[in-house]
């Protein structure tokens, strides 16, 4: 044990001891070289009294090095705080040195140690670049040396700027990196064709499949921060054949303390690919409606209403009730806010079905503010569940909303989706009668009744893409209920943020709908995701088409045939124009469906129909419920869908 330490102590400081030794070896090589350059490289000088000087010259110089610390540096990470200790080490020698020679002169102490003051200029700048040169070059040849004995790892780096600048000391200066950068690629034509660190800037046209075989180059690191998503799609898209790994640098401010770390720099993964750029949300607007409001969300453990609490955290409210009946996932959420100090919250576990514990709540704690994102949302799953999409999407939502009109809550936002136009299932049919129900309450004029629709979110629970990482880490295939099977993607943030836009812009009464952008193939989706994964299709994974589910739409739509949009101050949120509705008839309806239901009368889906006459059923057991029979009822439904598109982007 005692010969362990010894080693380990050993190896620990013999590093240290040998960069002093040079260092003072390099010292004296430089006041022996300021000497002859002070004399015209001749030795007409007394060079007796150079070697009686230069052991005390050394001496300060060694005294200098312990007392900075100059030597303790790690040669092959040499970087600007190492140069800046030899220049304070230099300095500290050079004043001691000149305050010895000018204490000789004036008390002639020594005859001998009179050395010219030029000297010690030029010994102090030659020492700085010998010093500094040394630690240089040794840090090349250690890489240099390095590489020749690991397998290097041959990368392009897309962005020449500062981020890529700071991606190659990430990945170059990394103890246990094989990486070398063949170069970088960039659009700015003042970079093309020079150097970067010794690194080759090239022009966007290398990113060929010749050039990178040519170059064994076996990853592309993206490193423009805030490219658009589009851009960065069409990107990688024309990689993901070439046999390399796409990767993609992080945010600026997810950096560890402002610093790149080489883990940081990630596999790109699809959801980078359809992200969008951020809404610019009006903040202010938002502030203004929530501060000192008591604020009750329910559903608030899921997807959407999770991310509606962790936004709502950021602004001065008096009080946040969080309700859900998932218990685990709310322990989750509540530890999280925890975590990140927030303690002006109330999560309780409650079913928004039960309108008397309902009640309750609503007398407690009298919520200014209700967001109702409590829902059930998996289409297959409802379509054999019609009993309980029914109970809480319908008189769930017709519970909350009642007792947010009877409590004289200032304003109720309801969170609908865009499976809520024309309908082809269940679980979008409820949605819709929900909607209804939320406008015919409006017309109380009491409480302020507004309504968002919008698409799949990425990241949800039961979405498309965990699925397909599930089916890629086992194997495979990817299962895809249809190859022409289109879908709208947005991120939980920017969904959540058109929420709280709506409760802040709303007037009661609307239907804000959200600028979905272009729709997204879930084919193309899948081959993108096994490419990404670093596979191939179909050879490696391969697709397989399973057929449409019941209920389930090749397409979604934003508009209901009829429908059209008014713009607001926002140009991606805009404000639906719903046909009219006969509001005692709805409600009558809507009553009748929910006590029905709780009789599990088994006419609930065709009284819906009569509720929503769009809802037409698709590939399902209620299909015999439709008044008419059109087997190319899929088609003209798409036409229409296209039709609402052009109309909802004009």
């Amino acid at each position: 044990m005692i010969h362990n330490y010894l080693v380990n102590n050993a190896q620990r400081y013999a590093s240290k001891w040998l960069v002093l030794a040079i260092d003072l070896i390099i010292v004296t090589i430089s006041f022996v070289l300021s000497y002859l350059i002070r004399f015209n490289l001749t030795l007409n000088f007394d060079v007796n009294m150079l070697l009686i000087q230069l052991p005390v010259v050394v001496a300060i110089a060694l005294f200098a090095f312990l007392f900075i610390g100059s030597y303790k540096g790690v040669i092959r990470h040499t970087g600007v705080r190492d140069v800046y200790n030899l220049f304070n080490a230099i300095c500290l020698s050079s004043i001691m040195a000149i305050l010895l020679i000018i204490a000789n002169r004036q008390y002639e102490l020594v005859d001998s140690f009179t050395i010219p003051l030029s000297i010690i200029i030029i010994h102090s700048l030659i020492s700085f670049v010998a010093l500094t040169a040394s630690r240089y070059i040794f840090k090349a040849l250690y890489a240099s040396l390095s590489q020749e004995f690991k397998t290097s790892k041959k990368v392009l780096i897309y962005g020449a700027g500062e981020s890529g600048i700071l991606t190659y000391s990430a990945i170059t200066n990394h103890t246990k990196s094989n990486t070398k950068v063949v170069g970088y690629v960039d659009y700015d034509i003042k970079k093309i064709g020079k150097q970067i660190n010794g690194v080759n800037v090239y022009g966007p046209e290398v990113l060929t499949e010749s050039f990178i075989i040519k170059n064994n180059i076996s990853e592309v690191i993206f490193c423009i921060q805030q490219i658009e998503s589009h851009r960065l799609k069409k990107l990688v898209e024309g990689l993901v054949d070439f046999p390399v790994v796409v990767k993609i640098v992080p945010p600026v401010e997810n950096w560890i303390n402002g610093e790149l770390n080489a883990s940081q720099i990630k596999q790109i993964q699809i959801e980078d690919l359809l992200n969008r750029a951020p809404i610019d949300i009006m903040n202010s607007k938002i502030r203004e409606e929530v501060i000192d409001k008591v604020i009750l969300v329910t559903g608030g453990a899921g997807s959407i209403g999770s991310e509606i609490v962790r936004q709502l955290c950021r602004y001065e409210y008096k009080s946040l009730i969080i309700i859900d009946q998932a218990e685990s996932p709310l322990y989750d959420l509540q530890q999280e806010l925890k975590r990140n100090n927030h303690v002006n919250f109330i999560p309780i576990v409650a079913d928004i079905r039960d309108k008397n514990r309902m009640n309750i709540l609503f007398q407690e704690f009298k919520p200014n503010l209700v967001f109702h994102a409590a829902a059930y949302k998996h289409v297959p799953l409802m379509e054999y569940n019609s009993y309980e999409a029914i109970k809480i999407n319908i008189a769930g939502t017709k519970a909350i909303a009642d007792l947010s009109l009877q409590h004289k809550v200032d304003k109720f936002v309801f969170v609908s989706t865009d499976k809520a136009v024309n309908p082809t299932n269940v679980m979008g049919a409820t949605k819709r009668i929900a909607e209804m129900y939320i406008s015919c309450m409006q017309q109380q004029q009491k409480t302020k009744f507004i309504t968002t629709r919008f698409g799949n979110v990425l990241g949800s629970n039961g979405s498309v893409i965990p699925l397909f990482k599930n089916q890629i880490e086992k194997g495979g295939p990817l299962t895809v209920t249809h190859k022409d099977i289109t879908r709208y993607f947005m991120t939980i943030p920017e969904a959540s943020q058109l929420v709280l836009e709506a409760g802040a812009m709303g007037k009661g009464g609307e239907i804000f709908i959200f600028d979905m952008g272009e729709s997204v193939k879930i084919f193309d989706l899948a081959k993108n995701m096994i490419k990404l994964s670093g596979l191939r299709y179909p050879e490696d994974i391969d697709i397989k088409i399973t057929g449409l589910r019941p209920g389930e739409k090749l397409y979604e739509e934003l508009l209901a045939n009829g429908e059209n949009t008014m713009p607001t101050y926002h140009k991606k949120i805009m404000i639906g124009k719903v046909r009219a509705l006969d509001y005692n008839y709805v409600r009558t309806k809507i009553d009748e469906l929910c006590v029905n239901n709780m009789f599990f009368n088994m006419d609930t889906v065709k009284l819906m129909k009569e509720i929503v006459p769009e809802f037409v059923s698709n590939n399902s057991e209620f299909c015999k419920h439709d008044k008419t029979t059109n087997p190319d009822k899929t088609t003209d439904a798409m036409e229409s869908g296209k039709s609402n598109l052009k109309i909802l982007h004009s």
